[in-house]
């Protein structure tokens, strides 16, 4: 199975929250994971803020930064070419998804995944809506 996990799914690997197990359980599942290119950026700017909110100390943060890098190297990572940017358009033209949302939703449409994990409802309604098939996970 080629698993997609947009952000708010892959930030569970590395902060115990909610959905945790099910993560690392359809991780473990997984022939390949595979991600969007903007989701390095927004988990650093995840770990960042919960850094400036104490809640992760600098020691904590740099450990994370190193697992995501490590985890990085092994998935597959969907560029932002022109064929992901037209479909994240057609995306937009056709839900109520934000930007970043309907990048995941085109990347993980245009490298043929099985199965898109997200904690974002609004993003898996818009994810089926286009033909994917998504596991919602809990926020």
């Amino acid at each position: 199975m080629r698993l997609f996990l947009d952000s708010s799914a892959l930030i569970k690997r590395y902060i115990a929250e909610r959905g945790t197990e099910q993560v690392v359980r359809f991780c473990r599942e997984a022939e390949e994971i595979v991600i969007s290119a903007i989701c390095a950026p927004e988990l650093i700017s995840a770990f960042q803020r919960l850094r400036r909110e104490g809640k992760l100390s600098s020691r904590q943060y740099r450990a994370l930064k190193k697992d995501l890098a490590a985890d990085l190297i092994q998935a597959a990572t969907v560029r932002l070419d022109e064929v992901v940017l037209s479909r994240t358009v057609e995306t937009l033209e056709r839900t109520t998804v934000k930007t970043l949302d309907a990048i995941h939703i085109a990347s993980a449409f245009e490298a043929s995944c099985d199965l898109l994990l997200s904690a974002d409802q609004r993003q898996c309604e818009a994810a089926r809506k286009m033909g994917l098939r998504v596991e919602e996970l809990p926020s």
